[in-house]
């Protein structure tokens, strides 16, 4: 019996929906099979009938599977390398990372603001900076909501490609620009009531929130972003050096 752990503060059908959905993505259940009937997962998890329908339903709304009366709860083939965005270690193949790909971006907030936190620990922080806040989506599912940082003299310098583009594409396209620093963290936590609400998902889910900052060579913050992921829709690989 694999028990949830009753301390934890992440409603229990949403845990219970983010394991039956690795193992889905683990081939522990491929595509065309029936997903354990719930009296089974009542069993091995210790849930109430109520719990384990919920974390099914999660998972029928996701596409992970279709629910069917008479013949049970089928695993879908949904192509988990799609929905899969990969979180690079260089900041070259992170952008070609998002030249390659071409979410969604919707616009929630966009105003000029004073330094954020990040630029005043990490480097010079520039006078002035255009704040623009989005979410990230695939398809019509959101998988990211995303606060940008972005130095005003470097921000006027293509204001429309910013507002409709990936950030750091144009960034590193601009002449007038060198980037001579870059850095990103990277730490598991769960969801607000804002990101839960703005990425469709239960509050307190697991997300990944990552911070990146990029510096010129005379130290000053040109860029900070601060990103909620969901983690069931990030893959974070690096190369080990031998």
């Amino acid at each position: 019996m694999a028990v949830l752990n009753p301390a934890d503060p992440v409603p229990r059908y949403a845990r219970l929906a983010q394991l039956l959905r690795q193992r889905i993505e683990k081939g522990l259940w491929k595509p065309g099979e029936r997903l354990p009937r719930l009296e089974d997962l009542m069993a091995e998890f210790d849930v109430a009938r109520v719990t384990a329908r919920q974390a099914v339903g999660i998972l029928a709304r996701e596409g992970w599977v279709d629910v069917g009366r008479g013949r049970g709860t089928l695993v879908q083939d949904r192509a988990a390398a799609g929905r899969t965005l990969h979180l690079e270690t260089s900041l070259a193949a992170l952008a070609q990372a998002y030249r390659s790909d071409k979410p969604t971006l919707s616009l929630i907030d966009e105003r000029r603001t004073e330094p954020p936190q990040a630029a005043r620990e990490c480097g010079t922080p520039a006078p002035a900076y255009r704040h623009l806040r989005r979410v990230h989506s695939r398809e019509g599912e959101p998988y990211c909501v995303i606060s940008i940082h972005l130095d005003e003299e470097v921000f006027q310098l293509a204001p429309k490609r910013f507002r409709k583009e990936t950030i750091i594409p144009v960034l590193l396209e601009l002449e007038q620009v060198k980037v001579a620093h870059a850095h990103q963290t990277l730490c598991i936590s769960v969801a607000d009531v804002e990101t839960a609400r703005l990425l469709g998902m239960p509050v307190n889910s697991a997300v990944a929130e990552v911070v990146r900052v990029f510096r010129d060579s005379a130290q000053r913050v040109i860029y900070v972003a601060e990103i909620a992921y969901r983690a069931d829709f990030i893959r974070f690989q690096m190369d080990l050096k031998v």
